[in-house]
């Protein structure tokens, strides 16, 4: 599900988004130059039909940020908003480059490697196309599913196209022909939440989910390598009392090849470090916060910043040291960063509560085999009721009916 309040890294430029609006500037330099601050409120509102497909009045929505991404070099930063809205920046210098029209409210989007296009998923299922190089043509529809998508991804190679949708199924379709399906993999028994290609080992796709699991896959044939549960983990197994909970971002490490969860609803971050060779995902730390850890990225030079709940302190920054991750010391830029965004703190705390939770897309189950033992009583003592009332004659006025003997004749 999208999120009303993410962190991005891309090198040294860092983005982060509340509400409406977003602001970047250098983790390289605290120089107030870098800071770029941009607001979708203000953006081109695209001329629209009154009505929709149905006859209904379209939903205008509202201006607030769903899901951004950087392209893989940090040139292009692609967002869509609440009003079905693709906007596309330029990143060396900042700068809009286009204003475009999704058809349906977007969930997650990607770019491809060659950052020639914009892949941008849905809730109906749909994924669509943007072209980077002209950027102001229309969407292309690629491929589309029968369930509500919450991620996609790219191959490194731009060869495959993976989605991830509500219904439990991880796709790898053909980027150049998407009604070519590459494999399914199959294993997770509730909605896939993110899945992110290893860049490292790009033939490793790592996949979270609803039911408490972090997966490895090599998903080109569809094969699942390792799963680690959660919820069976050191520590404890019910973290803060959920008993369900998914990861909201997967984020991956070069150096030693870190990987770090951070869980829907949950103040603590998971790492695991991947062990390529034996194909599987060994868990090394829990990461926990006083307040409600919003975001989290890697940045190859300095280790995993954290975008927490805390006007005081709405960044941390973590590395490892020795065996151990741990919060590193103030430092210049950490603090200008910080009261970057304690100046513009409205646009966190307005979105606070409107931050996208996957609890709503857990499937109701039901047990009616009570309910139907209970109806199925309730028939048979009908039944038997009314053949006792048909065996006995009904009352007279006077009362039960008596029986006379008949009379003999002489």
């Amino acid at each position: 599900m999208a999120s009303s309040v993410g962190l991005a890294l891309c090198g040294q430029v860092l983005v982060v988004r509340g509400g409406s609006r977003f602001l970047a500037t250098s983790t390289a330099s605290s120089d107030d130059d870098s800071l770029f601050v941009y607001d979708c409120s203000t953006a081109e509102k695209k001329s629209q039909e009154n009505k929709g497909e149905d006859g209904q009045p379209l939903d205008k929505g509202t201006d607030t940020i769903l899901a951004s991404t950087f392209s893989k070099s940090g040139s292009y930063f692609a967002l869509t908003d609440d009003s079905k809205r693709l906007i596309l920046f330029r990143t060396k210098p900042w700068q809009c480059l286009s204003v475009r029209t999704v058809v349906r409210r977007c969930t997650a989007l990607t770019f491809t490697a060659s950052e020639e296009k914009v892949l941008v998923a849905d809730k109906s299922g749909d994924v669509y196309s943007f072209s980077v190089l002209d950027p102001h043509g229309c969407g292309r529809l690629e491929l589309g599913h029968l369930s509500m998508l919450l991620d996609v991804a790219v191959s490194p190679d731009d060869r495959f196209v993976l989605t991830a949708d509500r219904d439990e199924k991880i796709r790898v379709s053909w980027a150049t022909a998407p009604y070519n399906i590459e494999s399914f993999c199959l294993g997770h028994t509730e909605f896939v939440s993110r899945i992110f290609v290893v860049p490292s080992h790009p033939e490793l796709l790592l996949s979270s989910s609803g039911d408490c699991t972090l997966r490895l896959w090599e998903y080109r044939s569809g094969c699942q390598l390792h799963c680690c549960h959660l919820d069976s983990l050191p520590e404890p197994a019910e973290p803060h009392g959920h008993k369900r909970f998914a990861a909201s971002r997967i984020a991956f490490w070069h150096q030693e090849s870190y990987v770090a969860l951070l869980c829907d609803c949950i103040p603590m971050v998971y790492i695991f470090q991947l062990d390529a060779p034996r194909q599987q995902l060994v868990f090394r730390q829990r990461l926990s916060f006083q307040h409600r850890v919003w975001d989290i990225a890697f940045e190859e030079t300095q280790g995993l910043w954290v975008l927490q709940d805390c006007q005081e302190a709405p960044l941390v920054l973590c590395r490892p040291e020795g065996s151990q991750w741990q919060s590193v010391p103030e430092s210049a830029v950490l603090e200008d960063i910080s009261n970057c965004l304690r100046g513009n703190w409205a646009m966190m705390e307005g979105s606070a509560g409107t931050d996208g939770n996957f609890s709503s897309l857990y499937k109701a189950t039901f047990d009616n085999m009570a309910s139907y033992l209970k109806k199925k009583e309730e028939r048979v003592q009908h039944q038997l009721e009314r053949k006792r009332q048909q065996k006995s004659p009904p009352p007279g006025p006077n009362g039960p009916a008596k029986r006379t003997r008949p009379r003999e004749t002489p």
